[in-house]
């Protein structure tokens, strides 16, 4: 799996209709759309995806549409649940429907490093050999993870050869990791793309997180790891800054993306399950004033 990680893997969203049902026929368009702009894989049912709010049947229906949208790209599927029967199930499922790997962040539960090994032996004896992405992700889980710990759960499961980093502060823990880590293991970064070129520079192999312009995560990764200009990948991730910082709101945030999508016609709607996801006459307003002093491409 580590060839296929490096460079932009989207953590997409979840479509829906108006009244909440899953938009399978959008995943096409925004599959689409995400590759355009130099995905080279997508994770899907993330936190910002909304899998929260789905249950085991949709989930898997969601990532059987996004690989059947995949177009030979990497698909990953988001699988962690409070409860293990239910992640092994699910994981089991999108492996079958054709996902590259599963992505899988620690239990609340997981408070000491013998609680965290332990949780993952418990993982890994119910789905077996499948590649997985570890989320160190300690804002939405409560669970910080050391560098000595990951390195160690690397070196337990070789399952993990994928790492997607997000605690803070996020590019000294990349370097870090950089250091204590196989070189196999990829590291990929989300926070929704707020410190890339800052992680890219401390070692990250590219980035997992969501914008509604990605070609501007893409852009900011080629340009610092494949091309060396450093000046250039600052000058295009401060070009898009304001309105990845405005994105950067929890689950406002990720209506006001799928609202951009929206208009963008890489989605049919702009609707959300998740609590706090209705957009009102002021956001929207705030995200048109946003827009309208930056000179974005279409």
């Amino acid at each position: 799996m580590s060839e296929i990680t490096q460079g932009l893997h989207v953590v997409a969203q979840t479509p829906f209709h108006t009244d909440g049902a899953i938009d399978h026929e959008s995943i096409a368009t925004l599959s689409e759309f995400y590759y355009r702009h130099g995905a080279r894989g997508l994770t899907v049912l993330g936190f910002s995806g909304e899998a929260q709010t789905l249950t085991p049947d949709e989930a898997v229906a969601v990532a059987a549409s996004y690989v059947a949208a995949s177009d030979g790209h990497a698909i990953f599927a988001g699988v962690s649940a409070p409860n293990l029967a239910i992640l092994a199930e699910v994981a089991g499922q999108v492996m079958a429907e054709g996902a590259s790997g599963v992505m899988i962040a620690p239990s609340a539960m997981a408070r000491t490093d013998e609680s965290l090994f332990s949780y993952f032996d418990a993982v890994f004896s119910r789905i077996g050999d499948v590649p997985t992405v570890l989320q160190d992700f300690p804002a939405a889980t409560g669970v910080q993870m050391s560098v000595p710990a990951m390195a160690r759960l690397v070196e337990l499961f070789p399952q993990i050869t994928v790492i997607k980093e997000e605690d803070m502060p996020s590019a000294r823990k990349v370097a870090a990791l950089r250091k204590a880590l196989p070189d196999h293991v990829q590291i990929l970064t989300g926070n929704n793309g707020l410190y890339l070129p800052q992680e890219l520079a401390r070692g990250a192999d590219g980035p997992m997180a969501g914008f509604s312009y990605p070609e501007m995560l893409s852009g900011v990764d080629k340009l610092m790891r494949e091309d060396g200009d450093t000046a250039g990948a600052h000058a295009l991730f401060n070009r898009y800054l304001p309105l990845l910082k405005h994105e950067a709101q929890g689950a406002l945030g990720i209506a006001l993306r799928k609202e951009t999508m929206r208009r963008r016609g890489a989605l049919a709607t702009a609707t959300m399950r998740a609590a706090g996801g209705e957009l009102g006459d002021a956001d929207i307003a705030e995200l048109d004033s946003i827009v309208s002093h930056m000179d974005l491409p279409a």
